[in-house]
């Protein structure tokens, strides 16, 4: 690494090293061609506090620990939330994600009972029966595409824990949607169209649109229906229900929009994080016997052939690190960001007002001086005796502090059962040529990644 932050000069953001751009696009095209190999190069040539330019924005790209978590923990304080661009509030409206200051504290004090470790329990059962079925429905030899098996499985169980419904047709008007929202997301993000108005009619703003109307008059369809079972005294255990009667400090519950847009961040937390998490790590999986082997002993040794419950979560850590493991290499988050407000500051640094402040979780969670071969796939990093433990702030799959996922829980409790259901009774051994992830939304695997499954028994 040619500098560190105790070399670089100065005391501020401004002094700090970084590439030289273009008038106008600054760094945009680097950026725009591969944001992850982007992030990983200002990291190696350009030390700890990198600054370049997103076109016009002043940008500092952070790579150390200790200033992720503080620019985590300074969320709504010293560091405002970063515009993050038409496409991405198209989709997410005005949720918890993406709104700000005592807006943001309600909606959170409205919508964080309903995802707490005690809603998590009542709704591992579903996430047990659902993989159950989908593991009925494999034969030996069968070719699949994982992430669509995947994605099936897990929008199966957002619709039923989230809507408290399950119907095939609805799945696929939301997954339509969501696909679409991917690709236009991820491509704005990398083009020149992320600096248009929001008012400029784009082929992919054209697209996104559609796809956005088609989700919104489906979830809308799907909360005048639960207005309706709960004007007739209908007791439903879902989560919408209980955003439905979730009330504030002054005993106002959130309008149809603000369920419209809480019910499509936790489908996304609740359903997108997870199908690609558990894509990735049969994937990793398939190229690590031994991790395969540790994987069959652990399931072996707790479950002896029985399906999981909610309890066995805590006595599965291998299983706990094998998600771990894969979020650490393909976090489906790959990137936050806040904007310096005045008295900001990382560690013992000033930041500038207005700069953008950016960490990504894979340059970080890649860093060689905090994960000892980092590329490589080690699951038993995570054993709480390792030799190297995992550095405290050098995880952050889920972002941190205030601004923490919401669905961080129910996400990794979901993926480590269903992991444990499909792994006993089947292999997935996928086809081994290179996948590059795909920069959306979340991270994605650019192409299928196609597999045979075997049975083990």
């Amino acid at each position: 690494m040619t500098s560190t932050l105790a070399s670089a000069k100065g005391n501020t953001a401004s002094h700090s090293p970084g590439p030289r751009g273009l008038p106008l696009l600054g760094n945009l095209p680097a950026f725009a061609r591969d944001p992850l190999a982007f992030f990983c190069h200002l990291r190696d040539e350009h030390g700890d506090w990198a600054r370049w330019r997103l076109g016009p924005k002043r940008c500092l790209l952070v790579s150390r620990p200790e200033d992720v978590n503080d620019l985590l923990a300074g969320a709504e304080t010293t560091f405002a939330q970063a515009d993050l661009g038409y496409a991405l509030h198209a989709v997410l409206g005005e949720g918890v994600v993406t709104s700000t200051g005592e807006d943001w504290r309600r909606k959170r004090a409205l919508v964080q009972p309903s995802v707490r470790p005690r809603q998590v329990r009542s709704y591992a059962s579903t996430m047990v029966e659902c993989a159950d079925a989908v593991a009925g429905t494999w034969q030996d030899g069968q070719r699949i595409d994982v992430q669509r098996e995947m994605t099936r499985l897990t929008q199966r169980i957002a619709v039923r824990t989230l809507f408290g419904v399950e119907t095939a047709g609805r799945e696929e008007v939301i997954a339509r949607a969501m696909a679409v929202a991917q690709q236009e997301i991820g491509a704005e993000l990398r083009g020149v169209t992320a600096f248009f108005p929001g008012w400029v009619p784009t082929p992919g703003r054209r697209r996104l649109q559609a796809a956005v109307a088609e989700l919104d008059a489906e979830i809308h369809r799907i909360i005048d229906e639960h207005h309706a079972a709960r004007a007739a005294g209908e007791e439903r255990d879902d989560l919408l229900s209980r955003l439905l009667a979730a009330r504030d400090e002054k005993g106002a519950p959130l309008s149809d929009k603000e369920l419209r847009d809480e019910a499509v961040t936790l489908y996304i937390g609740g359903h997108e994080t997870t199908s690609t998490t558990l894509t990735w790590t049969w994937h990793l999986l398939s190229g690590s016997p031994e991790a395969r082997a540790c994987l069959d002993a652990e399931l072996a040794e707790v479950l002896n052939g029985r399906l999981p419950a909610f309890d066995d979560y805590a006595r599965l850590p291998f299983t706990q690190a094998l998600v771990k493991e894969s979020l650490r290499l393909y976090p489906p988050i790959w990137l936050i960001s806040g904007v310096a407000r005045a008295g900001a500051r990382l560690g013992d640094r000033e930041v500038p007002v207005g700069t953008t402040v950016w960490a990504s979780q894979w340059s970080v969670h890649r860093d060689p001086r905090l994960f000892p071969e980092p590329d490589a796939f080690h699951p038993e990093r995570w054993d709480p005796d390792a030799p190297t433990p995992v550095p405290d702030h050098a995880w952050f799959p889920f972002g941190g502090g205030q601004r923490t996922c919401l669905g961080a829980r129910f996400a990794l409790v979901e993926a480590a059962l269903l992991l444990a259901v499909l792994a006993q009774r089947w292999r997935v051994d996928t086809d081994p040529a290179e996948v590059k992830p795909f920069t959306g939304l979340t991270l994605q695997p650019s192409r299928p990644i196609d597999a045979t499954v075997r049975c083990t028994t």
